[in-house]
């Protein structure tokens, strides 16, 4: 099954973020030892890749990229997307360069589709490493919170000005309850699988939040299934 739910229109100064995520019934996005592969089936992660292709960058965390190595691209059937068409942009939240020259979206001319936001005060030679793979690397300065190392909504309107109108975050944790943080988040895509772990990763952290009027909520949710999973697909507001 597709997605039914529309994106939001873009703000005019940046663009619009879906967070998706894939957790347990106990809201889990991994072990307590990091395992995360897989949670969800196969009939969702295909869903995730329709979602993608939807989007004009894919965003994730330095974590993400050195627990999972993923690819960050767009896998769909040949009647579904030609094999030539471009994949979203990959932007790689990680405020020290720490991301090793191996990874995935690195590796094998990958660089070339992907861009690091980092810190304003980072090694030069490792701007410079990055930068000789192909990697578009952009300084941003750092944000008021020990979980956003670099200001959210300041990348938000660098990435307009770059013409990137709509980013899917993909996590990790960290990330995505920083964008929640700063109530850059404009949908929310999650898929729940029929599966507990207790003890393990959270997928949203600490909001700050004391009082149930506080929370957001989705407008006009919709529910779909994936095989074994269930998808969870809506607008965020805030009061």
């Amino acid at each position: 099954m597709t997605q039914t739910a529309a994106a939001p229109t873009p703000p005019r100064n940046r663009p619009t973020f879906t967070l998706s995520w894939a957790q347990t019934l106990d809201g889990r996005l991994a072990t307590r030892s990091g395992s995360s592969q897989w949670i969800s089936g196969s009939e969702s992660l295909l869903m995730t890749h329709r979602l993608r292709a939807a989007h004009d960058a894919i965003m994730v965390g330095s974590g993400t990229v050195g627990a999972d190595d993923p690819r960050l691209t767009v896998r769909l059937p040949a009647n579904e997307r030609a094999a030539d068409a471009p994949h979203p942009l990959r932007i790689i939240i990680d405020s020290r360069l720490s991301i090793l020259p191996t990874a995935r979206v690195l590796a094998d001319g990958a660089a070339s589709g992907t861009l690091v936001a980092t810190g304003t005060a980072v090694d030069p030679a490792r701007c410079a490493a990055l930068q000789a793979l192909g990697a578009t690397v952009l300084p941003v300065p750092s944000g008021p919170s020990s979980d956003d190392h670099v200001d959210l909504p300041t990348l938000a309107a660098l990435l307009a000005g770059r013409g990137v109108r709509s980013v899917m975050v993909e996590g990790g944790a960290g990330l995505l309850t920083a964008l929640l943080r700063a109530h850059l988040a404009d949908r929310i895509v999650v898929t729940i699988a029929p599966k507990l772990l207790g003890e393990g990763i959270s997928a949203v952290g600490d909001l700050g939040l004391d009082d149930l009027q506080q929370a957001g909520f989705l407008r006009e949710p919709t529910w779909t299934q994936h095989g074994v999973d269930i998808v969870l697909d809506g607008a965020l507001t805030w009061p």
